[in-house]
Formats: structure tokens, sequence, C-alpha cells
């Protein structure tokens, strides 16, 4: 039997999405897990794969490792059309709608007729380890039938790019047409072409560069103080009693400012109150009305109060702090020297959250340098969300032409 899972994990035999959080049910989410891929599954319908223990660069051993994923399109006799898609932070494996008519959140980059043109090749997108849809994470299972919570292990990047590994093994796909991302996707992609220079032969970093510098280990450590300073989070272990939504709305709040222009944010709400609370007004501070910015970066936070977890936004967090592809390496120049790929390098040139420059260092690092792309947007880093089909003539023109 197949298995489709709604956004909140739990398995079910007919596909249905977006029913809550995806910490509810953590006990049901590995039920049923195929050992092998299923055969015929439809397109864009979440799958399970279970792959075995995996040693992590911390030292621990995380047993019965599953992988959450979803494919489009056909895997061809030699399996060399098979296209990686990571997903960034929150971000889930539903790149592009496929059985269902639910959209994907990158439509303008996958697709039939799409630059990575899923009638064309075989698309396939899985969730970070660590993840809440679908993956092994903290709100699943431990070996005693507990959720992990506090006792998940830290996971990095290249921890997640070596269980990445064996899906594709499972999936018969021995090296990748390309890998794609933008931001966390895009530090994964780097880690893939980096750690598996053989098998990655095209790869798409968008809107980020070789290291999480201070200042962005900074602001994510902002954002996992203030789940982790929540009441409710209990030192991560709050599953079957309140959840610490009050902090995982704060620190998307917080993320969700340095993912938006100061430009964007002053030109879409300026000093506006927010209707009738007219913030000046009030008989007290704690009595005041919002600012229509803050009812704005409000509404972030409930979004993703409804759908997120907040050991697993810790957990993904924490890997996004661990990218650093020259840890180990060497200098970067000597740190990219193994990776075989061509490269397309691109940044939003209004980002304040990962610079352009650093996207510059990046390309000129590469083996024989690689061309920086500006995406042209004012929005700031979600651009390259918002604005991947600026780059649809590059990617087809140097990988899917």
């Amino acid at each position: 039997m197949t298995i489709s899972i709604t956004r909140s994990g739990v398995p079910e035999t007919t596909p249905s999405r977006n029913a809550g959080t995806c910490a509810a049910s953590a006990s049901a989410r590995v039920a049923d897990v195929h050992p092998a891929p299923p055969a015929g599954a439809p397109d864009g319908t979440v799958q399970y794969l279970r792959i075995g223990a995996l040693d992590l660069e911390c030292g621990v051993t995380l047993p019965d490792v599953v992988l959450g994923y979803e494919t489009w399109g056909t895997l061809n006799a030699d399996g060399s059309n098979a296209v990686l898609i990571e997903h960034a932070l929150t971000g889930d494996t539903h790149v592009t709608r496929g059985a269902s008519e639910e959209p994907g959140w990158w439509e303008e980059l996958a697709g039939p007729g799409a630059p990575v043109d899923t009638d064309r090749y075989f698309v396939v997108s899985i969730n970070i380890l660590g993840g809440c849809y679908g993956s092994t994470g903290p709100s699943t299972p431990a070996p005693d039938g507990q959720p992990w919570g506090s006792r998940f292990p830290l996971v990095t990047l290249r921890d997640t790019t070596a269980a990445e590994a064996r899906l594709a093994d499972a999936l018969g796909i021995g090296s990748w047409y390309a890998v794609l991302g933008g931001s966390l996707g895009g530090a994964r992609a780097l880690e893939w072409a980096v750690t598996y220079p053989e098998r990655v032969r095209h790869c798409a970093v968008i809107s980020v560069g070789a290291s999480s510098t201070a200042e962005q280990i900074a602001f994510a450590q902002a954002q996992t103080l203030a789940i982790r300073q929540d009441p409710n989070f209990r030192g991560g272990n709050y599953y079957g009693g309140p959840q610490p939504e009050a902090g995982l709305a704060l620190a998307r709040r917080i993320a969700h400012i340095t993912y938006r222009s100061a430009a964007e944010l002053d030109g879409r709400f300026g000093r506006n109150p927010q209707g009738a609370e007219a913030p000046l007004e009030a008989g007290s501070v704690a009595g005041r009305g919002r600012y229509q910015v803050e009812s704005y970066l409000d509404h972030q936070g409930s979004k993703l109060v409804r759908r997120f977890d907040a050991n697993s936004y810790i957990a993904i967090t924490e890997a996004l702090m661990s990218h650093d592809v020259c840890r180990g390496r060497g200098a970067l120049s000597a740190s990219l020297a193994a990776a075989t790929a061509k490269f397309l390098i691109a940044a939003v040139e209004s980002d304040r959250l990962y610079f352009p420059a650093q996207s510059l260092e990046l390309a000129e690092a590469l083996p024989g340098g690689a061309v920086l792309h500006m995406i042209d947007s004012p929005i700031g880093h979600d651009g390259f969300l918002t604005e991947i089909g600026q780059l649809s003539g590059q990617l087809r023109s140097h990988f899917f032409g």
C-alpha cells in the first residue's frame, strides 16, 4: 500500500494535507513504513523509507531512521534524469502539484513545462532529517515508543546529506543530474556537491554562502532561545501537553524580519496602525494597539504554529548553524576543489540575511570560478522563492536546455 501523509505527518490511505501541526499524532507517523520504495506512487505523494541506523557527526548513532519524500515524473532506465530539490528551513517536500491540485511552493521552478520539467526529469524532494513532515525528528517515536523530544541528537547538514544518499541508493539513483535549493536548501545542495562530487553533475546554490556567519548564527540563536524560554517548552518534552506556541511564533517573527527587506516592510506598512488599533491613543502601554507591521508579524507567527513542530524548528535551525563547507576540509578554495559539478550561483540583490557578497565569495572560490546571477527583487531574502522565474533562462541554458 502506498502511504501518503497529512502535513501533520499522520499516515493515511488517501492524500490529505494541511491538517494541523506536524507534531500531531507523532506515535502514528512511522506506522507501516516501507522498507523499500513503493512502486507507482502518485506524483506529489508523501512516501516513507526506512534507511537504517545513521552515525552522526556528534558521535551519536540515530537508530531506525525514516525519511519522508515526494517524487514526480519517471526515472529513466539508466537513472540519469534524477533531480533533487532541497527545501528551505520550514518548507516541506511538496515542491509542485502532482496527483492532487494542491500547489507546491516552487511551481515556477518545477512541473510540466517548467525549467525542471517533470515530463522529462524524475524530481525528488526529501524532508530534512530532524524535520516534521515525514522524516525522523524530535516528534517521532524513539526506540522506547515515546517521542524523542529533548533526547533527539544534534544533526548537521552533512548528516542529512548522508541520509539522503541512502535514499538515493534505494531509488536506484547513482548520481543526480542536478541538485538545487535556496537558503537552507542551497546549503544542502552545496554539501551534496562537495561530499559526493561523483554523484552531482549540476548544482544550483541560491541565496546562501559557503557557511553560516556569526551574524546568521546570532539571529538563529535568538529564535531558538525564544522557543526554549516558553514555559510550555518543558526542555523539549511537551508532547501530550500544551505546545510552546508563543515561543515558536516569536521565533518566526524574528526570522521573518530577516526574510524581508527594510524597504519592503516600510513601503508595505510604513507607520500605519492596524485598523482601529491606534498605538498612540492607548491609555496605557499594556493596552496599546498595533502597527500594521506588528499585525503582519503576528500573522506569520500564527501561521507557522499551526503547521510546524517547535523542536523540529530548533533541530533544523541548529543544522543550519552547522553549515560550513570548510569544516575539516581546509580553506574555501581547497574545500571546494573536489567538486566536479557545473554550478549556478545566485543571490537576491536586497537580501539582508544571506548577503550577495557571500554568494560572490562562493562563486569565485569554485573550481574554475562561476558567475553570480542576481535576482532583482526589493523584498529581500524571500525573493529566492517569489522571483525564481528570473532564473528560468539561466537554468534552462546552463542545466536543463
